[in-house]
C-alpha cells in the first residue's frame, strides 16, 4: 500500500514540475522577446494583458494557430489602432507555441476573501 502512495507521489510531483518547468520556460520567452515591454500579465498597458488575451480566445478552437501567426508576424486591428510588431526570427517556431499556450491558460486570480470580522457573527442580546 505504501508503495502506491509513493508511485503515486512520485507521479503527481513530476507533472507539476514538468509544468512548473514550461511555465518558467514561457515566462523567460516573454521577456526574452520583449512581449513585456507592451503586454503586462494582469494589467492593461500599451497593449491588452494577457489575461484579457486569453478570455477573449477562451472558447475559440483555433485560438492557438491564430495567436502564434499574430505572435510571429505582427498585426494591427485586434485591439485598437496600435499596431504589433512581429518577433524576431531567432525566436524558434517551437517557442512562440509554448509561448501562446502559456498565454491561453492565463485566468485572473480569485480575489482574497475578505476576512469577517469575528466579533460580528456574534449575536447580540
Amino acid at each position: 500500500m505504501k508503495v502506491c502512495y509513493l508511485l503515486a507521489m512520485t507521479v503527481a510531483l513530476s507533472v507539476s514540475t514538468s509544468a512548473l518547468a514550461a511555465d518558467n520556460k514561457a515566462q523567460a520567452l516573454f521577456k526574452e522577446g520583449n512581449c513585456n515591454n507592451c503586454h503586462n500579465p494582469t494589467d492593461q498597458t500599451v497593449g491588452p494583458s494577457l489575461i484579457e488575451i486569453a478570455d477573449k480566445y477562451r472558447g475559440d478552437s483555433g485560438a492557438q494557430e491564430k495567436l502564434e501567426k499574430k505572435v510571429r508576424s505582427g498585426g494591427s486591428g485586434s485591439w485598437g489602432v496600435m499596431p504589433m510588431p512581429g518577433t524576431r526570427q531567432s525566436i524558434s517556431d517551437a517557442d512562440i507555441k509554448i509561448l501562446v499556450t502559456w498565454i491561453l491558460e492565463q485566468k485572473a486570480k480569485p480575489k482574497a476573501d475578505e476576512k469577517t470580522d469575528a466579533k460580528s457573527d456574534k449575536k447580540t442580546k
